[in-house]
């Protein structure tokens, strides 16, 4: 039995490391949902690649994660959210994800949809569209 111990804590070592690995991008998801929810560019941008691809309600353009932090902190406070809600999410083979969402915002809806790339286990945002029903 003493020589089971080692054994057994190494195994339930090793299987609460591979869960954490696997709920790792499930909370990476849950804060953009929620910043996206709660009106955070800061939450929002710590999910950017060095270069975002955005287009608001056609005005499209590519912009340094400083740079599309500030644009979507504009969008947030000329359109405040109300709420946020997934509706679609999608995979392109392992490390290529997109996310289809509706942003409420003074009684109007908008069609969010994130593309994202998981790098080192993070998931890393590089294009976000935002636009008007």
């Amino acid at each position: 039995m003493k020589k089971l111990l080692p054994v057994i804590f190494c195994l339930l070592t090793l299987g609460s490391l591979s869960l954490f690995t696997v709920a790792a991008p499930f909370y990476e998801n849950e804060v953009i949902f929620a910043s996206l929810k709660n009106g955070s560019s800061k939450d929002l941008a710590r999910f950017f690649e060095n270069g975002v691809e955005l287009n608001i309600n056609g005005n499209q353009g590519e912009y340094s994660k400083n740079q599309a932090e500030l644009v979507i902190r504009d969008f947030f406070k000329k359109y405040p959210p109300e709420n946020f809600e997934i509706i679609h999410e999608g995979f392109s083979g392992d490390q290529i994800k997109h996310y289809i969402g509706t942003y409420t915002s003074m009684g109007e809806s908008y069609r969010i949809l994130l593309k994202g790339k998981l790098q080192e286990e993070e998931f890393r945002i590089y294009s976000l569209e935002i636009i008007k029903y």
